[in-house]
């Protein structure tokens, strides 16, 4: 097996910083963010073998304008699930989730979002059903269908960001899967919040990847503002995103 080319950290930015700076833009003010809910019935459970681990909440949001998706956990930061499959059936779109590789986990409570692309198929112009199953747990989501199916991507791929709670949104970003952005600081911003990232030291894989960042808004941040734009500073991320 061969071993993955390396990158220089200054190429990895620059190749990043490309894709940011077309980032996309977002439905006008006064248009709602797409919306997901988890099924009221589903409770805390473990898998039988505890790959997965338990989580309280699940949620999911429509990224790169209805051409991917993220699924939102909550649970141990240093224990992501995976994705481990996904499939479809007109517009449901199956996904399972396997346990992280790692044995231990921090005791913490963070949110962990994972990104996929939309299955051929399914019409994101219309209401979309999730099924997630995760050890012996199921939870059903629904997503609002989108104003338009997105036309082919010209390029290449762009930032964007989602709601995923009323002080949660998904950035998406496209670069080095050995590394990945990791959240610094975030602030209130006269146009909605300025996100700082911490900078890499190192090398970095020579692939071009999504990278699903969950972002977490303080109570200082003016959250109704419409549109919403997200300002990246640092980790080679400086760019303004819209948040659809």
């Amino acid at each position: 097996m061969s071993l993955p080319r390396l990158l220089s950290l200054p190429a990895v930015l620059a190749l990043t910083a490309a894709a940011l700076l077309t980032a996309g833009c977002a439905a006008g003010p006064g248009a709602q963010a797409p919306t997901s809910s988890a099924d009221p019935s589903s409770s805390v459970t473990a898998s039988a073998d505890g790959a997965v681990g338990a989580f309280s909440d699940i949620e999911a949001v429509w990224l790169d304008g209805g051409r991917g998706l993220a699924v939102v956990t909550w649970g141990s930061s240093s224990c992501p699930p995976e994705v481990a499959e996904v499939s479809a059936n007109e517009q449901r779109i199956d996904i399972t989730l396997a346990g992280s590789a790692e044995k231990a986990c921090t005791d913490d409570l963070a949110p962990r979002a994972l990104y996929l692309d939309v299955p051929d198929g399914v019409d994101v112009s219309k209401d979309v059903e999730l099924r997630v199953a995760h050890g012996a747990r199921t939870d059903h989501l629904d997503l609002d269908a989108l104003a338009e199916t997105p036309p082919e991507r010209d390029g290449q791929p762009q930032a964007s960001a989602g709601w995923f709670e009323d002080d949660g949104i998904v950035l998406l970003t496209w670069g080095s899967s050995s590394c990945r952005p990791v959240v610094e600081s975030v602030e209130p911003a006269a146009d909605g919040a300025r996100v700082s990232f911490q900078n890499v030291d190192g090398v970095c894989t020579m692939d071009f990847a999504p990278r699903a960042t969950p972002i977490i808004l303080p109570d200082e941040v003016e959250r109704d503002r419409r549109p919403f734009t997200l300002t990246l500073t640092g980790g080679g991320l400086d760019a303004k995103v819209r948040v659809e």
